[in-house]
């Protein structure tokens, strides 16, 4: 069940209070990423996003997702402290109200070349549609997700297939990730053929299962970027995200 954030001219899917599960662009706008051509800490690329935002006539509430790069993978808490830092600039924003983030989220860990503290490397922020286009239609991000059950417990408690690294602990970990990221996608009625990008983040070979589990299923319709990147819990090993952006640029 998707939730309107009407401040911010879109709809999400409620997740956990430090992301949404997804955004999606309300009827007659659009969705722009702007990606930064070098990572900035988490504070400049706020202001940073903040400053593109206004520049482009839009209220700060239009930010509706962001893709973060963090220099390792934390623990629970470190993760819980992160987020509870990461929140602060959303509610001063008049996005997150203490307990409901309508905001879309990634946050990887790259392998080569991490950045020494929290980083943007992307963000999206909605904006009206212009001229007398029309949207084929509404233009989306779902957040990454990992190989991670939902529910109570602990990340060891939930991950698939914990500390399994052979082909088929990996087989397990690709198909489940791949079906959360139905999951998001029909949750605003959508599919993977309504997708312009999808990405992966992990540091193991999944090619054997490539086929089977992400092209025959249709995730890579518009190819597939890797990330040669951790997700952001110790011990979760694959994650994904996808999007359909109107509107991508580099600053």
């Amino acid at each position: 069940m998707t939730r309107d954030f009407a401040a911010g001219n879109y709809r999400f899917i409620p997740a956990v209070f430090q992301y949404s599960s997804g955004a999606c662009a309300h009827d007659g706008f659009e969705i722009e990423r702007v990606r930064f051509d070098k990572l900035l800490p988490l504070a400049e690329g706020f202001a940073q996003a903040a400053s593109h935002i206004q520049r482009a006539g839009q209220k700060l509430t239009s930010f509706c997702a962001c893709e973060l790069r963090s220099p390792a993978a934390f623990s629970e808490a470190g993760f819980l402290a992160f987020n509870q830092h990461y929140v602060k600039t959303l509610s001063e924003w008049g996005i997150f109200d203490g307990t409901t983030n309508p905001v879309a989220r990634s946050n990887v860990c790259p392998e080569i070349d991490p950045p020494a503290v929290p980083s943007f490397y992307a963000f999206c922020f909605v904006r009206p549609i212009e001229g007398n286009r029309r949207a084929a239609q509404p233009d989306f991000v779902i957040a990454g997700g990992a190989e991670a059950r939902g529910g109570p417990g602990s990340y060891p408690e939930r991950i698939v297939r914990y500390r399994d690294l052979s082909p088929e602990g990996m087989k397990d970990k690709v198909a489940f990730t791949v079906g959360e990221m139905e999951n998001r996608l029909a949750g605003f009625g959508f599919g993977w053929k309504d997708t312009t990008a999808t990405q992966v983040y992990t540091v193991h070979d999944f090619h054997p299962t490539m086929a089977e589990e992400l092209v025959y299923r249709g995730a890579a319709r518009s190819g597939l970027t890797w990330h040669f990147a951790r997700p952001p819990v110790v011990d979760l090993e694959f994650e994904m995200d996808c999007r359909r952006v109107s509107r991508e640029i580099v600053v």
